[in-house]
């Protein structure tokens, strides 16, 4: 595995440090297994929020961890919430600190799908496994304390790919529309593969990764000719009637260029669109450096803009 040869001056102050010894990708064969291996550390949820697991009643492979803040009101608004890891590794329980995080400051119940992971099951069962979350969480609002008609969707890496995909399949499947997409440094385009990048700018996730993720999950090549609706969210055609998006990425990012391409196409499609570019900021920054003053205001960004479409300020 090699590490980072770019000078750490082209790193955002905050994570020059991290930058020094972080891997260009953990999509490798031999890492994805350790990875898939290792438990998740615990993390702390704050007093104020619970959390438990749930099962979806007819379709007990996926288990959903969910975040409920304590509060006196009720219904509350809630979140959708889909974990990264390339469609080949990582689990709900490796975000519990983050959704217990977005539960607290929002005050929103957080449900976080464990869907099933490729290569063993791809696309579509793990999109298939997100929209059966999504809708269970409608089925079960009152149970769950949820008012129905404040429902994001969001996620980070393949997760907000995934994100990105359900909204659209959501829209076209007639189901109730979601308030919001946050996507952050969603893995959205498959054609990214056939681009040229220069690896030694990026951290954690690199083209040998992009390759590798999603040559597991597509059931056709990456960068195919034609490709299944709904397989790769950036593929669609008709972004119009999609709710409003948050997307976030980092210039040192590999998928800089198809996130603010989709934001451009979002916004063309007459979607509203807050794009949330950190220059000098690599792939899962904020997840491998939380608390650096940089990956604070990119948390802060994301959940600002989810309490105004939970409050109906972005339409």
């Amino acid at each position: 595995m090699t590490f980072g040869e770019v000078k750490p001056s082209t790193f955002h102050p905050d994570l020059r440090p991290a930058a020094r010894w972080l891997p260009r990708g953990m999509g490798r064969p031999w890492m994805v297994k350790l990875l898939r291996a290792l438990p998740s550390l615990p993390a702390r949820v704050p007093a104020a929020v619970t959390r438990h697991e749930l099962s979806m009643p007819g379709f007990s492979p996926v288990k959903l961890r969910c975040f409920v803040p304590t509060l006196d009101r009720v219904p509350l608004p809630a979140i959708l919430w889909i974990h990264g890891g390339g469609y080949v590794f990582g689990s709900a329980k490796q975000d519990d600190g983050y959704c217990a995080r977005l539960a607290s400051s929002l005050g929103a119940v957080v449900v976080s799908v464990d869907y099933r992971l490729a290569p063993e099951h791809p696309f579509p069962q793990p999109l298939e496994d997100c929209f059966q979350a999504y809708l269970f969480m409608h089925r079960e609002a009152t149970a769950l304390k949820i008012d129905m008609h404040r429902v994001a969707v969001a996620g980070q890496s393949a997760g907000a790919g995934l994100a990105a995909a359900l909204v659209q399949l959501i829209r076209d499947r007639g189901a109730p529309a979601p308030v919001m997409q946050s996507l952050s440094y969603p893995m959205l385009d498959d054609r990214t593969v056939l681009h040229q990048a220069d690896d030694r700018r990026l951290r954690l996730w690199d083209s040998r990764s992009n390759r590798l993720g999603w040559a597991a999950y597509l059931p056709v090549p990456p960068g195919a000719s034609r490709m299944p609706d709904y397989a790769a969210a950036a593929r669609c055609t008709r972004l119009e009637g999609l709710p409003p998006a948050w997307i976030g990425v980092g210039t040192h990012d590999l998928f800089h260029d198809e996130c603010v391409d989709y934001a451009r196409r979002l916004r063309e499609a007459q979607v509203q669109v807050e794009l949330e570019v950190v220059d000098g900021a690599f792939h899962g920054f904020d997840v491998a450096v939380p608390e650096a003053p940089v990956s604070r205001r990119f948390f802060q960004s994301q959940a600002k803009a989810l309490d105004r479409a939970f409050a109906g300020e972005m339409l």
